[in-house]
């Protein structure tokens, strides 16, 4: 009777232990990273989370959330893809272009799903976007170009010139610029160029544009939307409106973006995370662009760059920042 009890007690304790080590065998992990943190690339980070929550991954409890930001190093996006690939996530996230092509170049293994990518395939981060393969695929935040040239000239109609400022290193910016001066030729607008290589270069690169460009534009260029209240000072003080495709950079002094909400971005992104965890293969998923855009507008910053907003543009605003 004592022997049979006791062997009842082991099979409870191993299938107890078993039970326990099944259920943490279930557990997702999900590693995170951002070429640099400003709110937009932000807001992708929380959306992802948010939309993994809502599919029942909870941080704590069934799932292991982790976040790096490589702080505008591209060197330190390398050693961040290396550190989380040897840590095995189930399913990397890399937001913006940089990051994503360092964690693609160091896997062939563990799922990739890249977001807030303007151009995936001219940064060679997939094969196509309807048949991305191996182990890659996202959600792409192609800016609709044409609509901002079209934005300028409702707003500026005596503008002529469109002052470009980006970085250059930033594959998605150099996409960016041939849609622009396509767009901009057929409106019959010129377009100069004035570059920053790191946040700290961007004050004069932007002052590079004074006298140049009858506006600035920026586009989702992360080396430049880090440190946009540099751009937003010379705007200020030069009287040259400043536009951008992030929406997030309105409530930060810009006049005006038509762009994507990037936490309805992140959520998207999170969706296809989620498609991977319940066993879909990320090559077999098409790479998708994020859906719906926000025309968002302040009018603090039209004042102080002495710029009236059309009545049109303020009523169909999603957001007026006063």
């Amino acid at each position: 009777m004592r022997k049979t009890a006791l062997a009842l007690v082991t099979a409870l304790s191993l299938s107890t232990s078993a039970f326990a080590t099944a259920a943490f065998a279930a557990d997702a992990s999900v590693a995170v990273t951002a070429i640099v943190e400003h709110p937009a690339l932000d807001a992708v980070r929380d959306g992802v989370k948010e939309a993994l929550e809502e599919a029942g991954f909870k941080d704590g409890e069934n799932l292991t959330f982790s976040y790096e930001s490589a702080q505008g190093n591209p060197g330190t996006a390398a050693q961040i893809a290396r550190q989380f690939i040897g840590e095995g996530p189930d399913v990397i996230v890399a937001i913006s272009t940089p990051s994503a092509q360092a964690v693609v170049s160091a896997t062939r293994d563990i799922p990739v799903v890249f977001t807030a990518v303007t151009d995936p395939v001219g940064a060679q981060l997939v094969q196509s976007m309807e048949a991305p393969g191996g182990n890659v695929t996202g959600i792409s935040d192609m800016s609709p170009v044409a609509e901002h040239v079209a934005l300028i000239q409702e707003i500026l109609p005596q503008a002529k010139t469109i002052g470009f400022l980006y970085n250059p290193g930033e594959t998605n910016s150099v996409s960016s610029l041939a849609a622009l001066k396509t767009a901009a030729e057929a409106a019959g607008l010129s377009v100069v160029e004035s570059t920053a290589s790191r946040s700290s270069e961007v004050q004069n690169a932007a002052r590079a544009l004074v006298g140049r460009a009858d506006v600035m534009y920026v586009p989702t260029d992360n080396t430049i939307v880090s440190a946009l209240e540099s751009t937003v000072g010379v705007a200020e003080e030069s009287d040259v409106p400043l536009v951008t495709a992030d929406t997030d950079s309105v409530s930060r002094g810009a006049l005006a973006a038509l762009g994507f909400n990037y936490h309805e971005v992140g959520k998207e992104t999170g969706a296809v995370v989620v498609r991977i965890l319940n066993g879909e293969t990320a090559g077999d998923i098409p790479v998708a662009v994020a859906s719906g855009s926000n025309l968002v507008v302040n009018k603090a910053a039209a004042e102080k760059m002495g710029v009236t907003l059309p009545a049109a543009i303020l009523e169909r605003a999603n957001q007026v920042v006063e």
